[in-house]
């Protein structure tokens, strides 16, 4: 047996650590925005905007030609171009969070490796989905980095770290018979360990309703610090996420980390929903993406836009959060977070 990623001393870093680089796939899959897809990319320029100003934005494109149409969306937003590199690597669909890099680092050696799970596009809802899955490897070979094949489906979307040797999951993605029927959860749980390089799998039960990834964590709970979560409640009783959510709640007040303290909970409002020809969709101010220098929160056109990004601020004194429209994005099901992998700086 060859060693394990955690055996070599790799880790998975926490988001809010510095990095070198946030890896994208470029949006062209219409059926991900039926009949809007053309609304996507003034609000998808912006991100990338924002991000161009933190760090540097490697984007994945089918070819060429994909590459002059981003671009001349990117020069329309006031992209700084200098920032952004793209690689010739045809996709499937836009959501790199899934689909991309899981980079792991070994500090002690000053060494970056990526973990290539499988990828069969959230339980094989969206076929084909082959060029997704080849994506991680492509990109080790142009970093001439190693890469580690675990062999079973995991998607990025699905897991979030303290940093700290705690990893936070749920059942109702990753136990999903969608996934690895043939695995237990004790199963599943000695590969998170040992491919993301963390000593501890802490496990809520629910998504939010009209995610199509059947829960994903970066919808409900996320790590700010490595023993702070936000993490998403619905105030309103008759709403069909509320009984989930006071539930995910409840199962975070009865954890403790390594070191034995509870958890620090802080909880963020959820948006009005978001409906869409008669589709409930998965609106959450819990899909931000903390990138170097900004925190970049999708806001929905409600009250509760300016009170989730107070929140939000608080917590991260050194950088600046911002809103960004994503009320045409989440028609594709997923936002700013989904759509997008860090690349940790060593």
């Amino acid at each position: 047996m060859n060693p394990t990623p955690k055996e070599l001393g790799y880790f998975f870093p926490a988001e809010f650590e510095k990095h070198s680089a946030t890896w994208l796939s470029f949006p062209h899959k219409e059926e991900s925005w039926p009949g809007k897809i053309d609304k996507v990319y003034p609000y998808y320029s912006e991100f990338v905007k924002l991000l161009s100003q933190s760090e540097k934005v490697c984007i994945n494109v089918n070819d060429e030609a994909m590459k002059a149409f981003a671009v001349g969306h990117f020069e329309k937003a006031g992209v700084d171009l200098s920032q952004v590199e793209f690689f010739i690597h045809p996709t499937n669909d836009a959501w790199c969070r899934d689909h991309g890099p899981a980079f792991i680092i070994n500090q002690k050696e000053n060494k970056k490796a990526i973990v290539d799970w499988n990828y069969n596009a959230w339980g094989n809802k969206y076929p084909p989905y082959d060029l997704d899955d080849v994506i991680p490897t492509l990109i080790a070979k142009d970093y001439n980095i190693p890469v580690f094949y675990p062999g079973i489906v995991m998607e990025g979307g699905s897991v979030e770290f303290n940093g700290k040797g705690t990893l936070l999951t749920s059942t109702s993605c990753l136990l999903n018979p969608n996934r690895n029927p043939h695995l237990t959860q004790k199963e599943i749980e000695e590969y998170l360990v040992n491919y993301y390089g963390v000593e501890q799998i802490l496990w809520v039960d629910e998504g939010i309703v009209g995610d199509d990834t059947d829960g994903h964590i970066d919808d409900t709970i996320r790590f700010v610090n490595e023993d702070t979560v936000l993490t998403v409640v619905e105030k309103n009783k008759s709403d069909e996420n509320f009984s989930l959510l006071q539930n995910n709640l409840k199962q975070l007040q009865q954890m403790r980390l390594l070191n034995g303290k509870q958890l620090n909970i802080v909880e963020l409002p959820m948006p009005d929903a978001v409906i869409w020809e008669n589709q409930r969709l998965p609106a959450s101010y819990a899909n931000f993406y903390i990138a170097n220098k900004f925190i970049i929160v999708p806001t929905y056109r409600c009250k509760q836009d300016d009170e989730a990004l107070q929140i939000i601020q608080q917590y991260f004194p050194t950088r600046k959060v911002v809103g960004i429209d994503s009320t045409e994005i989440i028609w594709g099901l997923g936002s700013f977070h989904c759509l997008s992998q860090q690349e940790p700086a060593i």
